[in-house]
């Protein structure tokens, strides 16, 4: 039976737990660097996860997937695909907490694809939160101010992957249960990873593969937790508890890597969630009937 939204102490600790998970995925993928090429420690990882999610995919084995949706979890595998060998490329190159700030943009993606794909409607005021969000992005960065390496090109390509296989998520919500369509993504990815690990594979270590086996229980525990937190309590209760991973990024950076604290990193993420959550609180109000595709959780991301 799915829980009632109307819990919000409750959603607010599945939540908290959700944010705790997914930053122990940063930690591991950050220590492990660039010890194995992306393309590789992403499929491993995907690869046990797979291995979790197995009996979810016993629909696919009995009847295939379901009629007209092909496309739809093709187009999905591409995009998370693409958007996880970046994020791992990314997360062994950046600091902790810039990774996670940028990170925020995902959100802001998938509202302006909603305007763009769907044909939702975007207000001045929402269409200013997206500006206020992306001169945040432009702080973090400060372009011409120093060198944008290849790592934060790669960040800011996995928030647009990330925001596209997420447009494609909402609409097959409507076509399959969340696990399956879950399942059918970890399976997908990991397929898709397979020949760009190949292309550059380096034979990892029983402790490499244990990490990253420890990294797909995180990441399963995670988007468990945030199912919990969403069945909970509304989205702009458990929303703004996703930003503390931005608090608990910038600890971890400085005590376990010690990563100094960016200031700009800070101030350019502050005002990607104030965007986040203006657009948030703006879609609650709004919905009185049929409620648009709304902004993921910023860390419903790679892990």
């Amino acid at each position: 039976m799915i829980e009632a939204q109307n819990n919000p102490g409750a959603g607010v600790a599945w939540m908290l737990l959700t944010g705790l998970c997914f930053v122990g995925v940063t930690a591991i993928i950050r220590y492990l660097g660039p010890g194995l090429p992306a393309a590789e420690g992403a499929f491993i990882r995907f690869g046990i996860g797979t291995l979790f999610l197995l009996p979810a995919l016993r629909p696919l084995w009995r009847s295939g997937l379901p009629q007209g949706t092909l496309q739809l979890f093709l187009g999905r595998g591409v995009f998370h695909t693409v958007a996880t060998a970046l994020w791992f490329y990314a997360m062994a190159r950046l600091p902790v907490a810039e990774v996670t700030a940028i990170g925020y943009l995902n959100p802001i993606v998938v509202t302006i694809g909603a305007a763009l794909i769907f044909g939702e409607r975007l207000a001045l005021r929402r269409i200013l939160a997206i500006v206020l969000a992306l001169v945040g992005a432009l702080v973090i960065l400060r372009p011409g101010l120093r060198e944008i390496t290849s790592g934060h090109l790669a960040q800011l390509g996995a928030a647009t992957c990330f925001g596209m296989a997420y447009l494609i998520a909402k609409e097959l919500s409507r076509h399959a249960p969340a696990s399956f369509i879950v399942a059918v993504m970890s399976l997908s990815v990991t397929i898709g990873l397979a020949p760009l690990a190949a292309l550059d594979w380096v034979t990892p270590t029983l402790t490499q593969v244990l990490w990253l086996g420890l990294v797909a229980v995180f990441a399963t525990a995670g988007h468990y937790s945030m199912a919990r937190a969403f069945a909970a309590a509304p989205l702009t209760v458990t929303q703004p508890v996703v930003f503390l991973q931005l608090v608990w990024a910038t600890i971890l950076g400085a005590t376990v890597f010690h990563e100094p604290v960016d200031p700009f990193v800070l101030l350019g993420g502050g005002m990607i969630i104030g965007a986040i959550s203006y657009i948030t609180w703006r879609e609650a109000r709004l919905k009185r009937g049929v409620t648009p595709p709304a902004a993921p959780a910023p860390n419903d991301q790679a892990a």
